[in-house]
């Protein structure tokens, strides 16, 4: 069983301040795989203050200065590939192969990414007489989800050091590990004492103490609507800034006409990836009436073309999710759209049938979805897609819009065409025969998706706050 029962805060791992140990559950074996300490407000003032010791000589550190550290951390990050893989692939099941690849490199990436922000980066600009200023905005605390755990750990935290700010993360206690070989990079790479603090915990009580938290400057949380709207609540007495990237239900609106074999695989190809488990999965597909069974018959193809096994071992398979809980809720899910009278066109309830334990989900495809299911409103975060039709553009504009999410949505069909779509979509990214976002532009969403934006720049411009200088000119 890998051990990280201890935190690490002001450069050094301390035992936890009164915090219980907590065992991690592999979702391939249901057996634990990994312990932590659960942190406790007090484990949280510790890392606090010493985020806010270090904060007085960090954020005076020069631009070359902080640009030198992403490059060390980026150094030392590719030396960890594999044990970070293997981490993410034991604890929330992305199989080893894409957990080494896809996940740890998009992590990676954001440090380059985040450099060359910085180097491009404008700290002082004039408006009349005026200096408006970019300042570092001080301890930020951060909350991170276990579906892309380093991603997310990584768009907050090298922009963080780039402004810098000096903080405190709580990674999701479902898949902690990663987390904590990310501080053992940092430590390697000459990160300051006290820049970077981890404290493991959970939500009701790590999460709470650090979004009430009167000596954090501001909280950057990823996860649920639900929880991010505790974090909002309990940061709110101490009016600091709330930085939230929430749930989602992304529409792919297929175009009429589109060439359907053409614009499907790489589309669908999202909400398989990752078994399904990502925010931004394309899983309501909308297709002209008039292509639905041609459009189901390609989906279909897909998903039963999908293997699905061990992530302990190399391949292209998918893994299972990440726990019971998710699980549970995915196949009442299925169950639910078989009763309001959906299609069951393959897959459905159960583990595949060559697999007796584990939390695996049969790749799963709906054909006559209607607008009012749970299917078509819920977030499933597994590997099941759902087809709704539309009888006209204007139609399957509305149905896409139909959703209090606006954080990602597809247009599939073709591009000129989509272009014009795009500007009607109520989303904060919009992508066009593809899924996947670009990790150098704003990544945000609209409604209860959340605010804020992270990657790039404008992630950048996040953890800073702006100063105006008045009068120094005469």
């Amino acid at each position: 069983m890998d051990s990280y029962l201890k935190h690490y805060i002001g450069g050094a791992w301390v035992d936890s301040i009164g915090g219980e140990r907590h065992e991690v559950i592999s979702p391939s074996t249901e057996e634990p795989c990994t312990e932590i300490t659960f942190g406790t407000k007090a484990d949280v003032d510790a890392a606090v203050a010493a985020a806010r010791r270090a904060f007085a000589s960090y954020s005076q550190t020069s631009v070359e200065e902080r640009l030198a550290l992403l490059g060390r951390i980026a150094e030392e990050f590719k030396k960890r590939i594999s044990d970070l893989g293997r981490s993410m692939a034991l604890e929330m099941g992305a199989p080893v192969s894409f957990a080494s690849t896809a996940q740890a490199y998009a992590a990676l990436a954001h440090f380059g990414l985040t450099a060359k922000a910085l180097a491009d980066f404008q700290f002082e600009e004039r408006i009349g007489t005026t200096r408006v200023i970019h300042e570092p905005i001080g301890v930020v605390g951060m909350i991170t989800p276990w579906n892309w755990p380093l991603n997310q750990i990584a768009l907050k935290v090298a922009p963080a050091l780039a402004a810098g700010d000096t903080m405190v993360l709580k990674p999701s206690e479902e898949c902690p590990g990663n987390a904590a070989i990310f501080a053992e990079i940092l430590a390697a790479a000459g990160v300051p004492a006290g820049v970077f603090n981890l404290v493991q915990g959970n939500g009701p009580i790590t999460g709470e103490a650090i979004s009430a938290h009167p000596d954090i400057d501001m909280v950057s949380f990823t996860g649920s609507t639900r929880a991010g709207i505790l974090i909002a609540k309990a940061a709110a007495d101490t009016v600091k800034r709330v930085h939230t990237e929430l749930g989602g239900k992304a529409a792919n609106l297929v175009l009429e006409g589109a060439d359907l074999a053409a614009v499907l695989p790489p589309t669908i190809a999202g909400v398989i990836a990752n078994s399904g488990q990502s925010c931004i999965a394309p899983t309501r597909i909308l297709v002209h009436q008039s292509q639905e069974v041609e459009a189901v018959g390609v989906i279909r193809g897909i998903m039963e073309a999908t293997p699905v096994g061990d992530p302990m071992t190399e391949g292209a398979h998918i893994g299972p999710v990440v726990n019971k809980t998710q699980f549970d809720k995915i196949q009442g899910l299925i169950q639910s759209a078989i009763d309001e009278g959906a299609d069951l066109v393959t897959g459905g309830t159960g583990r595949p049938v060559e697999l007796n334990r584990g939390y695996y989900v049969r790749p799963t495809l709906f054909s006559g979805v209607t607008p009012t299911m749970r299917i078509a409103n819920e977030e499933i975060f597994g590997p099941v897609a759902t087809v709704m039709t539309y009888t006209d553009e204007e139609d399957g504009i509305r149905i896409a819009n139909d959703t209090p999410y606006g954080l990602s949505a597809t247009i599939s069909g073709d591009p000129a065409a989509a272009a014009m779509v795009a500007s009607r979509i109520r989303a904060g990214i919009v992508t066009i025969n593809n899924w996947a976002p670009d990790g150098a532009a704003p990544f945000g969403g609209y409604k209860q998706s959340g605010n804020g934006r992270e990657g790039g720049v404008y992630g950048l411009r996040e953890f800073m706050e702006v100063k105006s200088v008045i009068g120094e000119l005469a």
